[in-house]
């Protein structure tokens, strides 16, 4: 599988490039969470980053690569969102 340098930026791993499996398409996936052990044996932290663009090009506005952005108030819970799926009725969550 290929992978691509993507940087971190914010939080706990903030400055640092790790290499991020590419799926399918060619990009990283949207989101990267980080398991961190807790050392007095409790639940584990879980450290959430978000996929953003990295830049722009001049000419044609298209991406010119990925980057990875901290984001402490993750309510997604690891969770996909499916456009059938029902509304999950947590705070926050839009009834439309």
């Amino acid at each position: 599988m290929k992978s691509q340098e993507t940087p971190f930026e914010g939080g706990p791993m903030d400055g640092r490039v790790l290499p991020v499996l590419l799926g399918p398409t060619g990009h990283p996936p949207k989101t990267y969470r980080i398991p961190v052990p807790d050392p007095e044996g409790g639940p584990p932290a879980v450290y959430v980053y978000r996929r953003v663009p990295r830049g722009h090009s001049k000419r044609l506005g298209l991406i010119q690569g990925w980057k990875y952005e901290y984001d402490p108030d993750d309510t997604t819970g690891g969770r996909l969102r499916w456009p059938w799926s029902k509304p999950s009725g947590k705070p926050g969550d839009t009834q439309g």
